[in-house]
């Protein structure tokens, strides 16, 4: 119904006249249809240089409405509030708005209505407030009426759809650091039997992931700012703070529903592409928090359950381009406990199940304990060690090597067969079958880049990595298959791990586009002769120095260094700040028109925190200075859970007015776009943005993906490069030395007996 009442000039908003067929004047102020909480829709001109509260007294005034003018507030059609930054901007698009209550008084009502368990009344009550709960003033209403509370109720009494939008609801108020520092352990355990649960619906289960990846990361470690009171035990938990969750508390409610990693684990298959994300962010956070109590237990429950396999299958399905980041993610996460594996030593007093591996090995070895001429145990030379110490044995390759010992003799059927075999060889002609399968996880190790935790260069799939224990199966009966071709003797060793470094390059070269198939095939059938010449070529082009263990040590010191450099100098590039073309996605719908937008340019800066992006929109580039005055809109970085790369399109007019910026077809994605998708669903991308060149485009993904807590990895094949390039100058320079002056540098060093007694001093360095 409209109003036609006139209202005074000085009004701030008007009604205008009925229409009678006159045309409007120009240069009157654009007009919006406001409409109020009875249904009385009036047309109001409202000034854009005043206040929202002034627009809203001035409505309440005119309209008549009977209460104070402060407990009410602007909405458009869409729900957003309308606040001092945008209503210039709304009033402009001549958007239809509507006269509501304040957000205070809604947070206030909405508490109270929570109260109320008539399921029509709760589920209109929960739909407004997963809509409003963001707001920092009707957040804090709901919260210290109780709200919070109300809503965990709920959460433990219904199910359904009223369930999922009560954790959605719940998924939304926890993006916000504060509020909900009062759920307990009942409340994650919960969460963890509705996601274990079969019968749960998917928009049941998407929040429910979300909540547990929200309480995992928010651990005391994490909280922003000085954790002052913290000590060896571990950061205090500051009274209040919601900072006081993390992954040990998550865990030990996730092991009391022992199926819930496995009901995971199986949704990353879900045609559901949303549920998979969610799945492999949780997934993610898990790996990247996991406590050091519960680190083996829980990586113990991820292979039982066959993780991997689960991603690999992902990597498959190419309608899945959402995931590419997560998946990048879990492959920095990977490479993370594969390291850590291979730099925990053995040490079967401390850990029974070390002793349980070898066990294991030495049973389905099929061997017997001997006694040799010096009356020494004869067993673990047996298999190939050179020595009965069994502990120092795995010294390099740690429990990685253990590991994959265990599987090569595990899922080789004929593993008794061929140790026998080497046996009945003469000594100096027998294959040293252990010592060659913990050079063949060095071999790998260097392969994938495993030098340090937290530093990955891949920008690309890499499903052979995520099956690490059948490569190391593949290659390792390769190694006897070159020692057996090449008729190979005790001396030839280094020769025959050569042989097997060339073989690893060519087989698992691009493994993001290559079939299983082709590196069986690699492996398994390429003849000895083959293998040696192409050695022989890649030697005359290559120095045998850099094969070589401690070649190989420093190699992985100065790769950690320069992957830290690379990203010290990414994140110096966002805290200077850049410019951008504010992109449109290219699945969005189009325009109608093809006029340039007034504002195509967008100025981004990473504050000193390291926690906002702070940016300003303009319809030009100007001189920014420094600090963040000039920009006064933000993202939070903990806000964004992937940076998607080449799926947007360049606003209309703007890249063929600026000869600076890359060419692009008009209707084609650019290459050079980037969105910041955020962790809550329903708001899609935060921000969507085409840099001006490529170093700009690799600067900002790689220095946001580094930024992440569940990040780590590089998207660009530029910042892989810059790692690369630095990682060979700087050893070469190394090597300059040490070549320089002639030194000898030895394949290994063997330590000699030890003293017979502590009758020694060590002599001062002169």
């Amino acid at each position: 119904m409209s109003n036609h009442n006139s209202v005074p000039p000085q009004s701030t908003s008007s009604a205008t006249p009925p229409n009678n067929g006159s045309q409007s004047k120009p240069g009157l102020v654009p007009t919006n249809n406001v409409t109020t909480s009875d249904g009385l829709t009036v047309r109001a001109r409202i000034d854009p240089t005043l206040a929202v509260a002034d627009v809203v007294r001035q409505l309440c005034v005119n309209l008549k409405i009977k209460g104070t003018p402060s407990d009410y507030a602007l909405r458009d059609v869409n729900h957003e509030l309308v606040t001092n930054d945008n209503l210039r901007k709304k009033i402009k698009a001549k958007l239809d708005l509507r006269l509501v209550n304040a957000p205070h008084k809604e947070g206030r009502e909405i508490a109270e209505k929570l109260q109320s368990r008539d399921l029509r009344t709760m589920r209109l009550t929960l739909y407004t407030l997963q809509r409003y709960i963001r707001e920092n003033e009707f957040a804090l209403e709901f919260i210290n009426h109780n709200g919070v509370a109300e809503l965990v109720d709920i959460i433990f009494t219904t199910q359904g759809n009223t369930l999922a939008v009560a954790l959605t609801a719940m998924q939304n108020l926890m993006e916000l650091d504060y509020g909900w520092a009062s759920l307990d352990e009942a409340f994650i355990l919960r969460v963890v039997q509705v996601l274990s649960s079969p019968q749960s619906l998917i928009n049941v289960c998407r929040p429910a992931t979300a909540i547990l990846k929200k309480l995992v990361e928010a651990d005391p470690s994490d909280a922003p700012g000085p954790q002052a009171g913290s000590s060896k035990s571990g950061p205090a938990i500051v009274p209040g703070s919601v900072y006081r969750y993390g992954f040990t508390m998550v865990f030990e409610q996730m092991r009391k529903e022992r199926s819930l990693l496995e009901t995971i684990v199986n949704r990353l298959g879900s045609a559901d592409t949303a549920m998979a994300h969610y799945s492999m962010m949780l997934i993610n956070s898990l790996l990247s928090h996991a406590s050091d109590a519960r680190w083996e237990e829980f990586i113990a429950e991820m292979e039982r359950f066959n993780m991997r396999k689960a991603v690999v299958r992902l990597m498959s399905q190419h309608t899945m381009e959402d995931l590419t980041s997560s998946i990048l993610d879990f492959q920095a996460n990977m490479l993370r406990v594969i390291y850590r594996k291979k730099s925990t030593p053995v040490n079967m007093e401390t850990h029974p199940a070390h002793e349980a591996d070898l066990t294991f090995i030495w049973n389905h070895s099929k061997l017997e304990t001997e006694v040799d001429e010096h009356g020494e145990q004869l067993k673990w030379r047996k298999l190939g060690f050179d020595s009965e110490d069994i502990e120092t044995e795995f010294n390099d390759v740690g429990v990685l090597g253990l590991e994959c010992l265990k599987r090569f003799a595990e899922r080789d059927p004929d593993f008794s067969k061929v140790v026998l075999e080497q046996l009945s060889r003469p000594v100096e002609r027998r294959c040293p079958i252990a010592k060659a399968s913990n050079e063949v996880v060095e071999l790998l190790s260097e392969h994938w880049a495993i030098f340090a935790p937290g530093y990955s260069t891949s920008t690309t799939f890499q499903p052979f990595f995520l099956d690490f224990y059948k490569v190391h199966a593949l290659a390792t009966n390769f190694f006897l298959r070159m020692w057996s071709e090449s008729g190979a003797a005790s001396g030839d060793f280094a020769r025959v791990v050569a042989l097997v470094r060339s073989q690893v390059k060519v087989a698992l070269q691009s493994e993001n586009v290559r079939a299983w198939h082709e590196v069986e095939h690699d492996f398994l059938e390429c003849e000895y002769r083959a293998v040696r010449d192409r050695q022989i070529k890649e030697l005359e082009q290559e120095d045998d120095l850099l094969s070589k263990v401690p070649v190989r040590n420093l190699r992985a010191k100065i790769f950690k260094e320069s992957y830290e450099f690379v990203r010290q100098q990414r994140i110096q590039c966002l805290m200077q700040g850049a410019w951008f073309v504010i992109a449109l996605p290219s699945n969005a719908p189009q325009p109608r028109d093809s006029r340039r937008p007034s504002r195509p340019w967008r100025f981004v800066r990473l504050d000193n925190s390291l926690k906002y992006l702070h940016f300003v929109d303009s319809a030009v580039k100007f001189p920014v200075r420094g600090g963040l005055e000039d920009l006064p809109e933000r993202i939070e970085i903990g806000a964004i859970s992937e940076i998607a790369t080449g799926g947007c399109i360049p606003p209309p007019g703007v890249l063929r007015d600026h000869n600076d910026l890359p060419p692009t077809t008009p209707l084609g994605p650019s290459p050079l776009s980037f969105s910041l998708i955020s962790i809550n669903e329903e708001q899609g991308s935060l921000a969507d943005l085409i840099a001006p060149d490529q170093s700009r485009w690799a600067d900002w993904t790689d220095g946001l993906n580094m930024l992440r807590k569940d990040g780590g990895h590089v998207a660009s094949d530029e910042t892989a490069g810059f790692v690369q390039a630095l990682t060979e100058i700087g050893l070469k320079i190394k090597l300059l030395d040490l070549s320089g002056e002639m030194v000898e540098i030895p394949s290994g060093l063997t330590a000699g007996p030890p003293p017979p007694n502590t009758d020694f001093f060590y002599s001062p360095l002169i």
